[in-house]
Formats: C-alpha cells, structure tokens, sequence
C-alpha cells in the first residue's frame, strides 16, 4: 500500500522534486503505518486484485449514482417551486438481497446521497429510509444501485 499511497502522492502534487519526494515517502509510510494500526485494515496483493477485478462496476456505479443524483435534484427542484408543495414524508421499510456489510453500507450511503432520501437505520439486511414522497420511495427496493452492488459481489466471490 506504500506504493499505492506514494504513487498518489506524486499523481496529485503533479511535479517531482527532491523535497516532494522525500515529503512523500514519509507520508505514505506515516499514512500506511496509521491505517494499519488504528483502523486496523491490512490491505495485501490479493485485495488489490480482487478490487482492480470489480473496477469496471465500480465506475459503472459511480457513473450511476451521479446521475441519480442529478435526476432527483431536479425532482427535489421540481417539487421546492411547485405553486402547492406537495410534500407526503414517510418511512420505507425494506430488506435487501445484499450479502455483505459493505455492500450493504454503500447502498445506504447511495440512497443518503441522492436528494429527498435518508437512511435512517440499517440492521442486518433491514433498512428504514425517509423519504419526501411515497414516488421516491417506491423504487428503493431492488433498486439499480441494489442491482449493480449485487453484480459486484457475485463479481468479487467468482
């Protein structure tokens, strides 16, 4: 991970100089030493594979998530200037065919990210959303960022 960690450095300060390489090499290895320790993560080879096998779907649900994103600010935009605010909050409760926690996380975080909706709770593979409208709630379950995660981790168990 130093690598990584040192790689990334000179990417983003874009020149390469004596003191930028050297004020790199200390911080990837504070940085690597840090993460090990306290946040106890250990990444090794075989993670760093199994991520650059699922790279492609991760993008993919970037890409994704930026335009649902878009898509229900301007459903937020639409529903703010209305002349009647027609406004119907309510809590959703669904369950998720997810397997993993990660999986499970970075689909609450998803739907926290995308305007008018807000993870409220998420136990095991149960999640309470908030959301504006009973039409943004309606499409939660089995949602496409639900589809594409799935996809991912059948991707990184083959």
């Amino acid at each position: 991970m130093i690598l990584i960690y040192f790689s990334l450095w000179i990417i983003f300060n874009g020149r390469v100089t004596f003191e930028i390489l050297a004020a790199g090499i200390l911080i990837s290895l504070l940085l690597d030493a840090f993460v090990k320790k306290f946040l106890k993560i250990n990444f090794t080879w075989t993670d760093l594979i199994k991520f650059l096998k699922i790279l492609p779907e991760v993008l993919i649900y970037v890409i994704v998530l930026l335009i649902e994103i878009f898509k229900a600010n301007l459903a937020i935009t639409k529903l703010v200037l209305a002349p009647k605010i027609s406004v119907e909050p309510c809590l959703v409760k669904f369950k998720s065919k997810l397997k993993t926690h990660a999986a499970r996380v970075a689909l609450a975080n998803s739907i926290t990210l995308t305007p008018g909706t807000i993870t409220v709770e998420l136990k095991d593979n149960e999640f309470l959303v908030h959301a504006l409208n009973r039409d943004i709630a309606e499409g939660l379950q089995g949602s496409l960022f639900e589809r594409l995660l799935k996809r991912m981790e059948r991707r990184i168990n083959a």
